[in-house]
């Protein structure tokens, strides 16, 4: 059976920097694409970051991009999403997910986390 469990997540003053981890067990972690989500109260989810089975690629919104680093440890079975520079607008649940698709979009992940709380304060 496969489990995502996500840590780390919590209050952060706007300006600072957290990171987040998630532990996955049950499966064979190079078989899958990265992927971690947010979802922030009142809207969609949305991907924030995401790296290939490879690991040789990844992607980050522009929304993002410069704040946020995904990261993997296959050893461990442990991806990670450290971000920098918080805004009170990346204040969400954090949702670490898996996907044999290299399509990061919600209807094509296998496997997704219960999420974590990131709140930004001002």
């Amino acid at each position: 059976q496969v489990h995502l469990v996500e840590s780390g997540g919590g209050l952060v003053q706007a300006g600072g920097t957290l990171t987040v981890s998630c532990a996955a067990s049950g499966v064979t972690f190079t078989d899958y694409s990265l992927a971690w989500f947010r979802q922030a109260p009142g809207k969609e989810r949305e991907v924030v970051a995401g790296m290939s089975k490879s690991g040789l690629s990844t992607y980050y919104p522009d929304s993002v991009k410069g704040r946020f680093t995904v990261s993997r440890d296959t050893a461990k079975s442990m991806m990670y999403l450290r971000m920098f520079s918080l805004k009170p607008e990346d204040t969400a649940v954090y949702y670490c997910a898996l996907t044999t698709s290299s399509v990061l979009a919600e209807d094509q992940i296998d496997y997704w986390g219960k999420g974590t709380l990131v709140t930004v304060s001002t």
